[in-house]
């Protein structure tokens, strides 16, 4: 149980909280922060719009990891133990496709098990591979396969104002747009907020014994479901203005900073 005054469920965000856009590297002061953390007996989870496969990047920290609420919410797991995992209906999954397909757009299509690359527009290959230093969509199968499995986040890419028409026809879904560039589509009920929910009753703490740190609006639901809602200071300002507290950014120490700012390390 979290049940000491400045101990904590500590969740982050991955892009741009806990790994630098610059560096595409977690900074020291944050390993430093999150050792010192755990430590002092807070609890350290993973809240990511990134599905397991591509969630390569957390090597540094592997070891003080307790959990993981992945693909927005729609997967969390503690281990080897499925905490949830909500699929996007299959109608809804179709009209994407085919938008996609229609429309001319690139599109990811995230399933329980696999990962299909519909890229007919290089906008995969130039943010996540060369922008995000993301290489395991070369895994990626055919999207026939993926779609015999629970489909668990569609990743459009295309801007805001198309985001609203198509979201109009996907009703059982909601949209967690992180990057000028694409969106994340998860089913109504998966969100980061939800993920905590569902990572407390597993866990057994206090979801008000929670701080979530994060920087784009995917993190919105988990930033304002937290105890303590953290925006990085290069967060976008949306965020910033839902946050308890505004801390510095990620290549400035901003996770070292905020946790000093609350006596938790």
């Amino acid at each position: 149980m979290i049940d000491s005054t400045n101990t904590y469920a500590l969740f982050f965000d991955i892009d741009g909280t806990l790994v630098s856009f610059n560096t595409h590297e977690i900074p020291p002061s944050t390993i430093s922060a999150l050792t010192q953390a755990k430590a002092n007996g807070s609890r350290v989870y993973i809240a990511t719009g990134r599905p397991p496969l591509i969630i390569t990047n957390l090597k540094a920290i592997e070891h003080l990891i307790d959990g993981y609420v992945t693909t927005n919410g729609a997967l969390c797991y503690v281990g080897d133990e499925l905490i949830c995992c909500q699929p996007i209906p299959m109608q809804d999954v179709l009209t994407c496709v085919e938008d996609s397909q229609a429309m001319g757009y690139s599109l990811i299509v995230v399933g329980r098990k696999d990962v299909a690359v519909l890229d007919p527009t290089g906008d995969v290959e130039r943010i996540f591979h060369q922008m995000l230093a993301v290489n395991e969509f070369a895994k990626a199968v055919p999207l026939e396969e993926v779609l015999q499995q629970d489909i668990l986040q569609l990743t459009p890419f295309f801007q805001s104002d198309y985001e609203q028409e198509l979201m109009a026809r996907i009703p059982q879904c909601v949209s967690g747009r992180w990057h000028p560039d694409f969106t994340d589509i998860t089913a109504n009920g998966a969100d980061k907020g939800k993920g905590i929910l569902a990572m407390a009753r597993y866990e057994g703490f206090d979801p008000h014994r929670t701080i979530a740190f994060g920087d784009g609006g995917n993190d919105t639901s988990m930033i304002l479901q937290a105890g303590i809602g953290i925006a990085m200071g290069n967060a976008i300002e949306e965020l910033k203005e839902q946050a308890d507290y505004v801390t510095t950014t990620v290549d400035d120490d901003g996770i070292l900073n905020a946790l000093r700012h609350f006596n938790v390390i």
